[in-house]
């Protein structure tokens, strides 16, 4: 039995690539990293990654036991789903309707430190008259119109390409004093709603 790659055939394990990928990722290894510990070149570990050549099982055990991980636990582990990277306007989560739109940037961010919303304020529109508050640090760049921006006791009238960041924990507000609609992206850390 040879050490090298097979081409990758009907019954490889359609999920290696993949399991090797993520598992090297978890040890902070990079493909180079891997290929020199195991003594094989970039380009194997790359292929094999990418699904391209199914490794033998002595190679496989050879990189494996540069982690280190036997092939059982190996082929235990659950196969992390990717995460979605790419989002269209329509992917956009609607998290608040009405004068004031937060539009969220993924579906469920338990796993998440980071929030990113595409926020609306129609003419006239802010959060009301209670100053927020919450345990993150925030940011945003208006995109359109002018947005009124309260921290602390500093107040702020910004347009088209200026930008706050702020921690939260400090008393805010936002309000849309023009008469066209403002629209800003924010981001939060970690997700406050």
């Amino acid at each position: 039995m040879s050490d090298g790659p097979d081409v990758a055939g009907p019954d490889s394990d359609p999920d290696l690539g993949q399991r090797l990928r993520s598992l090297r990722e978890v040890h902070g290894l990079s493909q180079r990293e891997l290929a020199k510990r195991a003594g094989v070149s970039n380009a194997v570990i790359s292929l094999i990654e990418q699904n391209k050549t199914s490794p033998s099982v002595g190679l496989l055990k050879k990189v494996l036991g540069c982690i280190p991980i036997s092939l059982a636990d190996f082929f235990a582990l659950e196969t992390l789903p990717r995460a979605q990277v790419f989002f269209s306007a329509e992917e956009l989560v609607e998290i608040a309707g009405g004068a004031v739109s937060y539009r969220q940037v993924g579906r469920d961010l338990s796993a998440r430190a980071l929030q990113i919303l595409h926020e609306r304020y129609q003419p006239g529109a802010d959060t009301g008259e209670a100053l927020l508050r919450h345990e993150a640090e925030e940011g945003g760049v208006v995109i359109q119109g002018e947005l009124e921006v309260t921290v602390g006791d500093q107040r702020r009238v910004l347009r088209a390409g200026d930008a706050f960041y702020f921690d939260s924990r400090l008393p805010h507000r936002f309000r849309n004093p023009g008469e066209v609609e403002a629209a800003v992206v924010t981001a939060c850390t970690p997700p406050s709603f």
